[in-house]
């Protein structure tokens, strides 16, 4: 039988893990919503609340973990998985200082970075999934949970030669949310962590023998009202809600 998470998610989400535990090739998180299974990607809304830049957040990854999880695109309902490469499963390094993911990782639903279009700024095409976003409150989420989370700012990776935006957001319910608003609110609070996430993103593939990512912007971190939202509001696909 499928492990269920007895905690109720936001929207009265639940999740099953079948397969087993991450670390096992076969591990998959489904979602269910009034007792039927329900695609994160396609059946969560995106907005939150369109006014205070809320949006809904889908935790793949929690901080301080190191196992690659992400949302199966291809697969019926989209569960999380634990992604492979070469029939390996993939975990990122330790880099020094950091130790695994230094956010709560996850993805925006109902968005998609389009390998066929050319992003003007970036000059690169789409990563062919959902937009990232990272959380960077004070709780550490868990794989699966849903929470609405205020947009800050955004960041344009270049990754493998295609653009990977990081969307920098706080939960709603963090105790600073109501106080960071900004990246420069988030740089008074959180001193160093916007030049962090951009040293981490830059070097994570290096241990793997890969060069060091670039970056669009000069690595600047734009700001939610003039990059974040119009991105996630013109720049890009919505995919629509299966009924």
């Amino acid at each position: 039988m499928p492990k269920t998470h007895t905690r109720c998610f936001h929207n009265q989400i639940k999740t099953a893990v079948v397969g087993g535990p991450v670390g096992a090739p076969a591990h998959r998180l489904y979602f269910i919503r009034d007792n039927q299974p329900i695609s994160p990607w396609h059946d969560i809304p995106l907005v939150s609340n369109a006014s205070t830049r809320e949006y809904n957040m889908i935790c793949e990854i929690p901080r301080w973990s190191n196992a690659k999880l992400e949302i199966d695109t291809k697969a019926p309902f989209n569960p999380i998985k634990h992604d492979t490469k070469n029939n390996k499963l993939r975990y990122v390094a330790n880099i020094f200082p950091y130790k695994g993911y230094i956010w709560n990782y996850g993805a925006l639903p109902q968005t998609y970075e389009d390998p066929a279009d050319i992003d003007p700024d970036t000059k690169c095409a789409g990563d062919n999934d959902p937009i990232d976003v990272l959380e960077v409150g004070s709780k550490i989420c868990r794989e699966g949970e849903v929470h609405r989370v205020k947009a800050l700012g955004v960041l344009a990776l270049i990754d493998d030669k295609e653009t990977d935006w990081k969307v920098l957001a706080i939960r709603s319910d963090d105790p600073l949310a109501a106080k960071i608003n900004g990246i420069d609110e988030l740089e008074s609070f959180m001193p160093g962590l916007v030049s962090a996430t951009v040293d981490w993103f830059t070097k994570y593939k290096v241990p793997d023998g890969k060069p060091y990512n670039c970056w669009a912007f000069d690595a600047k971190s734009q700001d939610a009202v003039s990059r974040a939202i119009p991105l996630l509001s013109a720049d890009f696909i919505y995919l629509e809600l299966l009924e």
